[in-house]
C-alpha cells in the first residue's frame, strides 16, 4: 500500500507539473507569437508603398515607350540612389514580357538586365494592374528575398512593372534576436509547408511534410527556391498542417539531438507565411525531478506521521501524567521562589529600617537637647503660672498657659516628624510635594545641625513640584546624606551645608558639604553594600540603600568633588507634575 500510494502519488505530481507548466509555456508562447508575426508585418510594411511612389516618376514610362540607352542609364542611376535611401535589396523595371531593361545592380556581377521574369508571380499581377506580392529565392542573386511590384501606366495602359527587393536576411537576424531574448526558437513556412525563415541555419529550406516526388516537380517548376535543394526536416511524430492555429508537441533534430518542442503556430495573412514559435521542453523536463524528489518526500513524511500517530497516542498518556508531575513541581518551586522572594523583601525592608534606626540613632545626642529645651522652659512656665494664680493674677498666668501650648504643640511636631521617619514604609506610592519632603528631612537633622554649628543654606526652585514615588523613602535618602555630610565636616573650618534644588526637565537636588571629599578610589565603591569610611559608626548600608531606593523611583544619585572642596551628592528624579511660581 505504501509503495501504490507513492506510484500514485508521483505519477498525478508529474501529470499536475507538466499540465500546468505546458499551460504556462503555451501562454507565454502566444504572447511571442503575436509579437513576431507584429515584428514581420512592420518589417515589410515599411517597403511595401516604394514600387507605388516610384511608378509616379515619368521617367519610367518613358524608358518603356522608348529605345533610348542614356535614358536607360538615367533611370539605372535613380533605381541605385534610391536602393541606397531605402535600404532595399534590389529595384528594377519589367517591360512588358517580364524583362529588366533598368536595375538598381545594373554595375553588379549578377544584374537583373536582360532576366526575364515573367514567370514570377510578383510580375502576373502587377501586369494585370494589380499589387504583386512575393518572396523567393532570387535566380540570379541566390538571396531570399521578399518582392513588392507595381504596374506602370500610359494612359491607362500598363507598360510595364516596377519590382522592390527586400532582403530577407537582416529581417531574419533581428527576429533571431528576438527569438534568443525570448528563449524559444521559429521557424516561418509558405503554403508548401517549407521553412522559408528560421532561427536555427539547420532547418532553412526544409520541408514540414514528406517531399514526394510529386511535390518536389512542383516546387522545382515554381522556381520559387531556384536552385535550392529542399530537404525534409527530421521531426517525429509526423507533422499534421493544419489552418488553425493549435499547439502541439515534436521531436526536431538539432546537430546531433532530438529536443522537444511545444510548438504554436499562427497565420501572417499579409505575408502568406505562417509563423511557428518552437519552446524548448529542456526546461519544463529539468524541473521535473525536483519536483517528484519533493513529492515524494511530502508523501513519505506523511506516511511516517501516520505510521508513528499510533506510537505517539501510546505515549500520550505518559506525557500527561510526566506533565501533570512536572506542574505539581513547578508549582511547588514556585511557592517557594515566592516565599523567598517576599523573604528578601522582608530583609530589604528591614535593612532599610535598620539604616533608619542608625541614622536616628546618630542623631539621638541633637534630638535629646532639641526636645530638652521645650521640656524646662514647660516646667518653667509651669511654676509661674502657679505663682501667678497664687497672687491671682489672671492675665499672666493666661498668657504663660499659651506660651505652654505653643511649646507643647512644637514638642508634638518635633516628636511627630521623627515618628513619622522611623515609621516602616507600607510600600504605597503616590506624588510627593518635594519641597515639603526637604522640608521635614531638615526637620529630622536640624537640631545635629545647630550643635555642630553648621551653616545651612538652602536654595529651593521657584513653583511646586512633585514627583511619584515613596514619601518617607525618600526622605531616607535625603536624611542620609544630610547626615553624612554633618559626619565629613566634624574636623573641617568652616563648616557649610548648601542644599540647592533646580529644575529642568527633571528636578536636580544637590546636598554640598565642606568636608574632605571623596577619594579616587572610593567613587566606584561608595554605593557598594557594606562599604564605609568611618569604622565607628554605621553598617556601610546608607548609600547604596539610597541608589536601590532612586532606581525605584526611576531616579539615580551621583557623587563628585567640588573644585573648592567637599563632596558633592546629587539626586535627579523625573517630575510627576509642575506648578509654575504665581509672579507679583
Amino acid at each position: 500500500m505504501l509503495l501504490c500510494g507513492l506510484f500514485v502519488t508521483l505519477k498525478l505530481t508529474l501529470w499536475f507539473h507538466q499540465q500546468q507548466g505546458q499551460a504556462a509555456i503555451q501562454a507565454q508562447s502566444r504572447q511571442q507569437l503575436s509579437e513576431l508575426i507584429d515584428f514581420y508585418d512592420a518589417a515589410l510594411s515599411r517597403y511595401a508603398n516604394i514600387p507605388h511612389v516610384m511608378s509616379g516618376n515619368p521617367l519610367l514610362a518613358q524608358t518603356l515607350l522608348g529605345d533610348d540607352e542614356l535614358q536607360v542609364q538615367r533611370v539605372n542611376d535613380y533605381f541605385a540612389e534610391m536602393q541606397q535611401a531605402t535600404e532595399a535589396s534590389d529595384i528594377y523595371l519589367l517591360d512588358a514580357k517580364g524583362t529588366a531593361v533598368a536595375a538598381s545592380n545594373w554595375q553588379q556581377g549578377y544584374s537583373f538586365i536582360g532576366q526575364n521574369y515573367g514567370f514570377r508571380p510578383y510580375y502576373r499581377e502587377a501586369i494585370k494592374g494589380k499589387t504583386g506580392r512575393y518572396y523567393a529565392v532570387g535566380t540570379a542573386s541566390n538571396k531570399r528575398g521578399f518582392y513588392f511590384s507595381y504596374p506602370i501606366y500610359h494612359q491607362d495602359k500598363v507598360l510595364g512593372v516596377i519590382v522592390v527587393k527586400v532582403d530577407i536576411t537582416d529581417i531574419e537576424k533581428q527576429s533571431t534576436g528576438i527569438a534568443t531574448a525570448g528563449q524559444y526558437e521559429f521557424i516561418v513556412t509558405d503554403p508548401e509547408q517549407v521553412v522559408f525563415l528560421s532561427s536555427i541555419a539547420q532547418w532553412r529550406l526544409g520541408s514540414l511534410v514528406p517531399l514526394t516526388q510529386a511535390r518536389q516537380t512542383a516546387l522545382t517548376a515554381s522556381r520559387r527556391y531556384a536552385n535550392r535543394p529542399i530537404t525534409e526536416l527530421d521531426l517525429i511524430p509526423e507533422y499534421r498542417p493544419g489552418t488553425d492555429e493549435r499547439v502541439s508537441v515534436y521531436r526536431l533534430k538539432l546537430g546531433q539531438q532530438w529536443p522537444r518542442f511545444m510548438e504554436t503556430q499562427g497565420a501572417m495573412s499579409s505575408a502568406g507565411w505562417r509563423v511557428h514559435i518552437l519552446a524548448p521542453l529542456a526546461p519544463l523536463q529539468q524541473s521535473l525531478a525536483p519536483q517528484l524528489w519533493l513529492a515524494a518526500s511530502l508523501y513519505l513524511l506523511v506516511a511516517l506521521a501516520l505510521l508513528f500517530g499510533a506510537e505517539r497516542r501510546r505515549n500520550l498518556q505518559r506525557m500527561q501524567l510526566a506533565q501533570s508531575w512536572l506542574e505539581q513541581r513547578v508549582a511547588e518551586r514556585t511557592r517557594e521562589l515566592q516565599a523567598t522572594n517576599q523573604q528578601l523583601k522582608d530583609t530589604q525592608d528591614q535593612l532599610i529600617q535598620a539604616a533608619k534606626l542608625t541614622a536616628i540613632g546618630s542623631l539621638s545626642a541633637s534630638i535629646n537637647h532639641e526636645l530638652n529645651q521645650p521640656l524646662a522652659a514647660l516646667r518653667s512656665y509651669a511654676q509661674n503660672t502657679q505663682t501667678f494664680l497664687g497672687r491671682n493674677l489672671l492675665d499672666k498666668a493666661a498668657d504663660n498657659i499659651r506660651i505652654m501650648i505653643e511649646l507643647t504643640d512644637r514638642l508634638a511636631d518635633i516628636i511627630g516628624q521623627f515618628k513619622s521617619f522611623t515609621r516602616k514604609s507600607q510600600g504605597t506610592e503616590g506624588a510627593v510635594d518635594l519641597g515639603q519632603c526637604i522640608q521635614q528631612a531638615l526637620t529630622i537633622v536640624q537640631p545635629e545641625i545647630d550643635k555642630q554649628g553648621i551653616m545651612l543654606t538652602l536654595e529651593s526652585a521657584a513653583g511646586r513640584y512633585q514627583i511619584w514615588g515613596d514619601k518617607v523613602r525618600l526622605q531616607q535618602v535625603l536624611v542620609n546624606l544630610m547626615s553624612n555630610a554633618i559626619v565629613a565636616m566634624q574636623q573641617s573650618h568652616p563648616r557649610h551645608l548648601a542644599i540647592r534644588v533646580w529644575a529642568g526637565e527633571k528636578f536636580h537636588i544637590s546636598i554640598q558639604d565642606t568636608g574632605p571629599g571623596v577619594r579616587e578610589s572610593q567613587m566606584e565603591k561608595i554605593f557598594e553594600p557594606y562599604f564605609t569610611t568611618n569604622e565607628r559608626q554605621g553598617l556601610g548600608l546608607g548609600l547604596s540603600i539610597s541608589r536601590r531606593i532612586m532606581e525605584a523611583m526611576k531616579g539615580q544619585i551621583t557623587v563628585a568633588n567640588a573644585a573648592e572642596g567637599g563632596a558633592i551628592f546629587q539626586l535627579i528624579l523625573p517630575i510627576f507634575s509642575r506648578e509654575e511660581a504665581s509672579q507679583p
